[in-house]
């Protein structure tokens, strides 16, 4: 057999081959399909946290000063900030021992003396007033640290994002169905949706993704001096939807 005979035999086996495949019965098939939608909305709250750190070799000395600096720092809070949700946190009392000091001889199971105490609180302020953020923020840390700043969404405002996720997440899942139609040969008016399982509860895909993570932004200020007002920038949180959709082909 010639050699342009081999080749046109070779080509016409390929072409049937891919006929015979494209033309495999999908009648009764069903195929799981997987989807994602997300929606980004500027943050609009914040979750503040101050602290106040005292140390002094009488604690009950280091534990007034926490005591009282706490108080003014929440009077300036409320203040400055009427509609913060605020709650104080983690009071906390350790002894101070020096780095050098050594060990009682003839008894080292004494223990070592304390030099002095450290006391500490937390305040935590949560608040969807944004504007006033600086100068509320400059004004208490004229008395507290600032320990950290948490920037999200409330949660009227990720009630009314749901809607939106939802959605999207639904157009994803038809487009891909369409998609995938095509490419079986099929209209997508063929397929017909057995179940949806929103955010993959049956294990049809990957784990859910995680609560998104609030933009963080941190600093520290002790003095009791008045502080220039800080500048923030709340940014946006994105929130991620799955779901799977089994569907049958007629």
């Amino acid at each position: 057999m010639s050699r342009s005979r081999k080749l046109m035999l070779s080509s016409l086996l390929a072409a049937t081959g891919f006929a015979a495949h494209a033309q495999a019965p999908t009648s009764g098939t069903l195929v799981v399909v997987p989807a994602y939608g997300e929606v980004k909305h500027a943050n609009d709250q914040v979750r503040i946290t101050f602290n106040v750190e005292e140390q002094d070799k009488d604690k009950a000395a280091a534990a007034s000063r926490v005591n009282l600096k706490m108080k003014q720092g929440t009077d300036i809070l409320k203040r400055q900030d009427p509609q913060a949700i605020l709650q104080t946190r983690g009071y906390y009392t350790y002894p101070v021992y020096p780095e050098d000091q050594p060990q009682p001889r003839g008894n080292a199971n004494k223990p070592r003396q304390p030099t002095g105490w450290r006391v500490g609180q937390y305040l935590d302020a949560t608040t969807t007033n944004l504007n006033n953020l600086p100068k509320t923020v400059a004004a208490v840390q004229s008395i507290l640290g600032l320990n950290g700043l948490y920037f999200g969404l409330s949660d009227a405002t990720s009630k009314k994002l749901d809607d939106q996720r939802i959605a999207a997440t639904y157009q994803n899942l038809t487009e891909r169905i369409a998609s995938i139609a095509r490419a079986m040969g099929r209209n997508a008016s063929d397929a017909v949706l057995d179940t949806i399982d929103f955010e993959g509860s049956g294990n049809y895909a990957q784990e859910s993704a995680a609560a998104p993570k609030a933009m963080m932004m941190r600093a520290a200020s002790m003095d009791s001096a008045p502080v220039e007002e800080p500048s923030f920038e709340p940014g946006e949180t994105t929130l991620n939807m799955r779901v799977v959709g089994k569907v049958r082909f007629k």
